[in-house]
């Protein structure tokens, strides 16, 4: 089982320097997000499966959606769009495919082997986390619930404002462009 955790670990490495060797941004998001998937399977190697489910769904699932969210909120036009369908050709996806290809091998062969290491006795169950987020931990859990939320209001309004200075300037241009056909 030692090969799946190298394996995995080469693979957490190498994307990993994939995301800051790369110019552009989807490129580093997709190595990014096989990066998050390989330190999950390292968790799972390491009996670990809750910790690697909550990798998968709070970075990975996480990262997407902020992306989106970021790409919506900027609203940059008909150009951004072209340029975006540009940077999402096959050719990019040729990389993290290939990377996430022996991922889904590696913990494929992994399970028909029969699973991670045997549990000590140290084991946090899903239950446990739970009970302690919301016991002794509340406050620090609403805190970071409140400084979320500030964040997305924040970033909503810089988007607005993005698109009123955009749209206040286009009709600029086309206020000059009547004038100058005049």
């Amino acid at each position: 089982m030692n090969e799946v955790f190298y394996i995995a670990a080469a693979v957490a490495l190498i994307s990993t320097v994939m995301v800051i060797t790369r110019l552009n941004a989807i490129h580093a998001l997709l190595y990014l997000i096989v990066s998050l998937l390989a330190v999950a399977v390292i968790f799972f190697t390491l009996g670990a499966p809750f910790a690697a489910a909550l990798e998968v769904i709070t970075y990975a699932g996480a990262i997407m959606v902020l992306f989106v969210f970021a790409i919506m909120l900027l609203n940059l036009g008909p150009r951004s769009v072209a340029q975006e369908s540009q940077w999402l050709s096959r050719k990019a996806w040729i990389g993290p495919a290939i990377l996430a290809l022996v991922l889904i091998g590696e913990l494929a062969f992994f399970i028909a082997r029969g699973g991670g290491r045997t549990p000590s006795a140290g084991v946090v169950e899903p239950k446990q986390v739970g009970v302690a987020l919301f016991g002794p931990y509340l406050l620090g859990v609403e805190l970071a619930s409140l400084l979320l939320l500030a964040g997305m209001v924040g970033a909503y309004h810089l988007g607005r404002d993005w698109g009123v200075r955009e749209q206040e300037s286009n009709r600029a241009r086309e206020r000059k462009s009547e004038r100058a056909g005049e």
